[in-house]
């Protein structure tokens, strides 16, 4: 799996650096992604913080707009950006509708035989891109990793850290997303997904891929959580993200603001204006622990 390197751009005296792959897990296709190296990368490994993309994204819409690479610069943290589905897989209707298929892969490993060859986004982000990367001597230090994402990529970032601390793998030190899917399970894109991708469904769904359904289960584990959302949210008036769910049965499982805390943002949207407005708190709150 060598890194084929397709460009590279200089940025807040770090790289930004654009590869591609042939992914096993995803049956064999063409990835891409992207990888911000800050400039002390130069002197040795790196702490990291994988953002994964929303729904219509690529690995590049963040890396451009979301307002991540300045301070990420600063706090000397590389971010991983991956794709957000397989493409090039040729499924009949995978490119029918924006919300599911090509560039909507939910973060799930498939179990609908139509879509399991390909669409296995979650070991592909979990599992595959960090062994990759470190097979090609990048100087990241995958023991001091975070996760943050928007949006569906909000529902992967919540949903891959709560997963981990459910398993005791601890595998990410904190995890933070901008307006997430947080109950995906009660809402349309989560159940069209859900139905699609998996065999069982919106019930298989509910034991790993919905962050409301997981944080109840956790069982008290320690956990390091920051969720915001704008109160201007289209998607959020028509009830796809359901913050307000997940801080309930945060709550309920005892959690207190200081280990999970969502903040709602007066009259900000679903745009990168949003995320840009508040990437550096993200960058800063992750910073806390990756550095620790």
């Amino acid at each position: 799996m060598a890194l084929e390197k397709l460009s590279s751009n200089k940025a807040f005296e770090g790289e930004l650096i654009k590869y591609k792959f042939k992914s096993t897990v995803l049956g064999g296709l063409d990835t891409q992604f992207n990888v911000f190296l800050p400039a002390n990368a130069s002197k040795g490994k790196v702490p990291v913080l994988f953002y994964l993309s929303g729904l219509t994204c690529t690995e590049d819409n963040a890396a451009q707009k979301g307002n991540f690479l300045g301070p990420a610069a600063k706090e000397g943290i590389a971010i991983v950006f991956p794709d957000t589905s397989p493409r090039g897989a040729g499924i009949e209707g995978e490119t029918d509708s924006w919300d599911f298929g090509v560039g909507a892969g939910f973060y799930v490993d498939a179990t609908n035989p139509k879509y399991a060859k390909h669409y296995n986004m979650l070991t592909h982000v979990t599992a595959e891109l960090p062994k990759v990367i470190q097979e090609a001597g990048l100087p990241i230090d995958f023991a001091r990793q975070s996760i943050f994402g928007h949006s569906m990529g909000g529902h992967g970032a919540l949903t891959i850290y709560l997963n981990s601390l459910r398993s005791g793998a601890k595998q990410y030190r904190s995890c933070s997303a901008f307006a997430p899917i947080s109950n995906p399970t009660n809402c349309p894109w989560g159940q069209k997904a859900f139905s699609g991708y998996l065999q069982g469904g919106v019930e298989e769904a509910k034991e790993q891929y919905d962050a409301t359904e997981l944080i109840s289960k956790l069982g008290g584990k320690p956990a390091h959580i920051l969720v915001d959302y704008g109160t201007g949210d289209n998607f959020y008036k028509a009830g796809q993200l359901l913050p307000e769910n997940f801080l309930k049965a945060a709550r309920d499982a005892g959690y207190d603001e200081v280990q999970v805390r969502v903040r709602s943002q007066e009259g900000y949207d679903h745009s990168y204006y949003f995320m840009s407005t508040f990437g550096a708190d993200h960058i800063h709150f992750h910073a806390n622990f990756l550095k620790a």
